[in-house]
């Protein structure tokens, strides 16, 4: 029995190096983003000190989303900057930890003056927490 742990343990140790190479090539450095996770999300929602951004195309945003974002498909984002105050704080997610979406928005918003980071995980993952979701077009309305 310890040696098929064993076993199993170095597999995973390969699949994560590989998993960490990988992320690493396709997404470049991620540390710049300073990712928040779900319960810090959550803090911040209740004391109103964040914007959400779904960073997701509109359809997705749809069928269910964070209660209180604002669907900003990436595609749209730069045509769309215009709309979003420049002295808010966002937090932008897509569809879990390794769609690029949350991470261009970030990009972007940074580029434009505006303080962002990402949802450490995705929609997927805040809706198994059983976190409050929402679903329809509307949202969060920017003040």
């Amino acid at each position: 029995m310890s040696e098929l742990s064993h076993a199993i343990s170095r597999v995973a140790e390969r699949r994560l190096a590989d998993l960490d190479r990988l992320v690493r090539e396709h997404f470049g450095d991620r540390s710049s983003l300073e990712p928040v996770g779900m319960t810090d999300l959550l803090r911040r929602i209740r004391s109103n000190d964040v914007v959400i951004l779904d960073t997701r195309p509109a359809r997705e945003y749809a069928a269910g989303h964070i209660t209180g974002a604002i669907s900003m498909p990436v595609d749209e984002l730069q045509r769309r900057l215009k709309e979003l105050p420049k002295r808010k704080e966002f937090v932008a997610y897509c569809r879990g930890p390794y769609c690029v979406y949350a991470d261009r928005a970030v990009e972007l918003l940074h580029a434009s003056g505006r303080r962002a980071t990402r949802l450490l995980e995705g929609f997927p993952e805040w809706r198994a927490a059983g976190l409050p979701i929402a679903s329809g077009l509307e949202g969060r309305k920017l003040s």
